[in-house]
């Protein structure tokens, strides 16, 4: 079978696509510049923000996001990859006005867990306000019997925070103070009672540039290097084994 070419639709966060790229290339099985993959991007970080979008009144991104997926297509990209989470509540408008399959980051997350972790039940659901209140990952997760828990106002606000800092080029605190705010986050939610998760979902593209797996007792699912893997695999090759 021959290779596909990935489409990037990114931008949304411009950092969190480098990041997309950088876990293309890590998890490729390749020894030489030529056994990687063809990757084509569309960085556009002008595309309107999808929290405002999902939960009031903020400009639609759908035009946009379609727009770059026909840039895409016309590059010569064979199918499509969109690392920002929130975007997918619009996967469904979105996908019937693009001539291109678009691989589901929720989907994918959703497989991933069912096939390495059957066992989890319970699963924590860290990301923008939008996803969370845009119910795509909890109706996901429930199909496969899988509660989701998600922050109560006060985590979501500072979860919603530390996302924003990310995506600051210049943030008014440090890196490392982001990472104590998403952790002590996480800490709270693992431990609720009865429903205590037994695995968190990194499911904001921005999540994983500041929390890993390092940080947790528990299995982390970071969107990013799961969606980077997926599509690996659709294109063709198998991803290296993770250590």
């Amino acid at each position: 079978m021959s290779e596909k070419v990935i489409g990037i639709l990114g931008g949304m966060g411009p950092e969190a696509t480098l990041d997309c790229f950088s876990k293309i290339i890590q998890n490729t099985p390749a020894s030489k510049d030529q056994e990687h993959l063809r990757i084509i991007i569309d960085s556009n970080p002008k595309v309107p923000d999808r929290t405002p979008a999902i939960i009031g009144d903020g400009q639609s991104p759908v035009p946009a996001i379609v727009k770059g997926c026909q840039t895409l297509e016309r590059a010569g990209a064979d199918f499509i990859i969109i690392p920002c989470v929130s975007a997918h509540f619009f996967l469904d408008q979105i996908q019937e006005q693009s001539a291109l399959p678009i691989l589901s980051v929720i989907d994918a997350i959703a497989e991933t867990i069912a096939r390495d972790y059957p066992q989890i039940k319970a699963v924590v659901l860290m990301a923008t306000t939008g996803t969370v209140k845009g119910q795509k990952f909890q109706k996901r997760l429930a199909e496969d019997g899988r509660t989701t828990i998600v922050p109560d106002e006060h985590d979501q606000s500072r979860i919603m925070e530390a996302i924003y800092d990310i995506k600051n080029a210049q943030p008014k605190r440090f890196r490392a103070d982001i990472t104590a705010d998403l952790i002590t986050a996480a800490e709270r939610l693992i431990s609720q009672k009865p429903n205590g998760a037994r695995g968190i979902i990194a499911g904001c593209t921005e999540i994983p540039l500041a929390l890993r797996q390092k940080h947790l007792s528990v299995p982390y699912f970071d969107a990013l290097t799961i969606l980077a893997r997926a599509a690996i695999l659709k294109a063709g090759l198998t991803p290296v084994a993770l250590k």
